[in-house]
C-alpha cells in the first residue's frame, strides 16, 4: 500500500487502502473477458426460455421487475431449484439466470429464475424483502406450478448467494414456520456474507449502505441456530477476499451444527462458476443434483 509519493497509503478495511479494496471486490480483475461470460449467461438463456416448456414473466408483486420464469419437470411433484442471479444487486436479470435449465429440467428437476429490482432505485432492505416475497409466492403455488412444496432448494450467485442466504436468515415465513423447515437445501455461490468491505468500496456507490444497512444485511451476523444443509462453493481464480467470505460461511454455518458442503472449484471463476449448478459432469452439479434427488439422468422432456 505504497501512494504514488512513495508514503503508505490509508488502510480502508483490514490491510486494504482503498485501491487494493476496489479491486478485491472487482471479481472481474480475475478473469481476462467478463464481456463474453455475460454474454454465455444472456445466449444460454434464451436457449433454455426457447426450447423448454416455460411459464414467463409470472408476477409475484407490484414491481415492474418482481417477476420470476418457471420451467416445469416433466412429473408433477418434482423438486424445485430456484436461483437467484448477481450482479452486485445493480445489474442482470432474470434471463441472465435461466441457464441452469438446460441441465436440471431433463435431470426432472423444475426451475424458477427470480428478478428482482436493482439498486439504486431500490435499497437493500427491498431487495431483500423482493427475494423473500417471490419464494413464497412460489410456495403458495406449488401446486398450480406442479413442483413438491417439500423439495424446494435456493441457489444464488455473488449478490444472488447474499440474498439467499438473508431468505434463510429471516425469523420466520410468513406462516410462521423457521426457513430452515421450509427449504430442502441452499447453494451458495461466490457469495459477499459481509457487507462491510463492501459498504467501504466502490460497490455502494449504487447500494447507499451506511453501516447499520450493511449490519442488518449481512448474513454472517444473522445467521438462526437452524439452517438446511448447504452447500458453499466458489471458484479457485477469486480475489482473497471473496476466499475470507467463503471460508467465514462455511465456518459459521458449521458452528451452528449446519451441514455444510465446502466447494472450492480449482479451474473455475467468479462468473462461470454457476454453469455447474446442473452440470452431472462437474464436481458442483453432482452435489446440486445428489441434494436435488436426482441422478442426473434425462426424462421424457424434449426441447418444443
Amino acid at each position: 500500500m505504497i501512494d504514488r509519493e512513495g508514503g503508505r497509503s490509508a488502510a480502508v478495511y483490514a490491510d486494504f487502502d482503498q485501491a487494493d479494496l476496489d479491486r478485491e471486490y472487482s471479481p472481474s480483475s480475475c478473469v481476462p473477458d467478463l464481456g463474453r461470460l455475460l454474454d454465455d449467461y444472456a445466449v444460454a438463456g434464451a436457449r433454455a426460455r426457447a426450447t423448454l416448456r416455460a411459464r414467463l414473466d409470472l408476477r409475484y408483486g407490484t414491481g415492474p421487475r418482481q417477476l420470476l420464469d418457471f420451467f416445469p419437470a416433466a412429473a408433477v411433484d418434482a423438486p424445485l431449484q430456484v436461483f437467484v442471479h448477481g450482479g452486485y444487486w445493480q445489474q442482470l436479470d432474470k434471463r441472465d439466470g435461466s441457464f441452469p435449465a438446460l441441465d436440471l429440467v431433463p435431470a426432472g428437476v423444475a426451475f424458477a429464475a427470480v428478478g428482482y429490482g436493482l439498486a439504486p432505485e431500490h435499497r437493500l432492505d427491498e431487495i431483500v424483502a423482493s427475494v423473500r416475497q417471490s419464494l413464497w409466492w412460489l410456495l403458495e403455488h406449488a401446486a398450480e406450478l406442479g413442483f413438491d412444496p417439500t423439495r424446494v432448494h435456493l441457489a444464488g450467485s455473488s449478490a444472488g448467494a447474499q440474498l439467499v442466504a438473508m431468505a434463510l436468515c429471516a425469523d420466520a415465513m410468513p406462516d410462521g414456520r423457521p426457513p430452515a423447515t421450509v427449504f430442502a437445501g441452499a447453494t451458495l455461490l461466490s457469495g459477499v456474507y459481509d457487507l462491510e468491505p463492501i459498504r467501504l468500496s466502490y460497490v455502494n456507490e449504487a447500494l447507499g449502505l451506511d453501516s447499520a444497512a450493511a449490519a442488518r444485511n449481512s448474513p454472517l451476523r444473522l445467521l438462526p441456530d437452524r439452517l438446511p444443509p448447504l452447500i458453499v462453493a466458489r471458484g479457485g481464480n477469486e480475489t482473497s477476499e471473496f476466499a475470507r467470505q467463503h471460508d467465514a460461511m462455511v465456518r459459521a454455518a458449521r458452528d451452528r451444527g449446519g451441514e455444510v458442503q465446502d466447494l472450492v472449484v480449482a479451474h473455475r471463476n467468479h462468473f462461470d462458476l454457476p454453469f455447474d449448478l446442473g452440470d452431472p459432469g462437474t464436481a458442483l452439479g453432482r452435489a446440486v443434483l445428489a441434494r436435488l434427488g436426482s441422478a442426473g439422468a434425462e426424462d421424457e422432456q424434449r426441447p418444443v
